[in-house]
């Protein structure tokens, strides 16, 4: 699938910033089904880039001097696999570092609890486990906005009975991790019908090597649910596995190390942040 992206963040003020630092995560992770074709961000200064710990590219802008707001836009075009999603097996991390908790998905005992239910399956059947989690969470948590922010951890989240699409990640991660397998936050796009979207986010966990499958198919047992060893994502809020739809931009342990934008300022006042995602399929001929 071809798509055409553009992303603006605006960030407005009602009293002058005297100097921000923004930490950007807004150029697709490359890899296994995605392709960038061209992409470039258009920022109010220049911004050094460098990558964070997690592998992300990541700018670094940082501005001085009054200002009243701050225009950041990310816009390109990306091929992504029309294939059925599969496992993907390689990666530079190491898989046990995504089984350590974090700040915004520390479990609580309800969120231990909701976890058991689905703990016990062998490791050929922990895909149709995380299947199960993702349908019972999507029931557990329905998608509705105004009762969480980006600093609510995954416990609270849970807690309330909703939540938006960070927060699904964050608990579905939660979940794996307590199921004993590696998980991460994913942010990133998807393509829609709609045409103006907001970023999106969505779990990955590694699953078991692909031996595992082979062994239970030649023992006679149940391997339906059995797939490939690797990374695979879940989107909670729409219930599906992540496809060729989806854009990765950053992986993290939680929202506060694969957020699209993240900053600290000095003076501004009261902040109002808006922003808008245009995902556009297209041709590759198109300009």
């Amino acid at each position: 699938m071809h798509l055409h992206i553009s992303h603006e963040t605006v960030y407005d003020y009602d009293a002058p910033v005297a100097r921000s630092t923004q930490y950007l995560r807004l150029t697709p992770r490359a890899g296994r089904g995605l392709r960038v074709l061209h992409w470039h961000l258009e920022l109010p200064a220049p911004a050094s880039a460098c990558k964070d710990a997690f592998g992300n590219t990541m700018h670094v802008l940082s501005l001085d001097g009054p200002r009243r707001d701050i225009v950041l836009r990310a816009v390109g075009e990306v091929d992504t696999s029309d294939a059925p999603p599969t496992p993907d097996p390689e990666d530079e991390l190491p898989a046990p570092l995504f089984l350590r908790d974090s700040p915004l998905t520390r479990a609580d005992e309800p969120l231990r609890q909701f976890a058991a239910s689905f703990a016990g399956a062998a490791p050929a059947r922990a895909h149709g486990a995380l299947l199960g989690l993702l349908a019972a969470l999507g029931e557990r948590m329905p998608y509705v906005r105004g009762y969480t922010d980006a600093a609510t951890p995954a416990a609270q989240a849970f807690a309330t009975g909703h939540g938006v699409c960070q927060d699904h990640a964050q608990v579905f991660v939660c979940c794996a991790r307590l199921l004993g397998l590696p998980a991460r936050y994913v942010s990133g796009y998807l393509a829609t019908d709609f045409e103006h979207v907001a970023s999106h986010a969505w779990a990955e966990v590694r699953l078991p090597d692909a031996t595992t499958t082979a062994t239970a198919a030649t023992e006679g047992r149940d391997a339906s649910h059995g797939m490939a060893g690797g990374w695979l994502g879940y989107d909670i809020s729409n219930q599906c596995l992540a496809d060729g739809r989806y854009v990765k931009l950053a992986i993290g342990a939680d929202y506060l190390d694969a957020c699209p934008v993240r900053g600290v300022r000095t003076g501004g006042g009261l902040e109002t942040m808006r922003a808008e995602v245009l995902v556009k399929p297209g041709t590759t001929d198109q300009q």
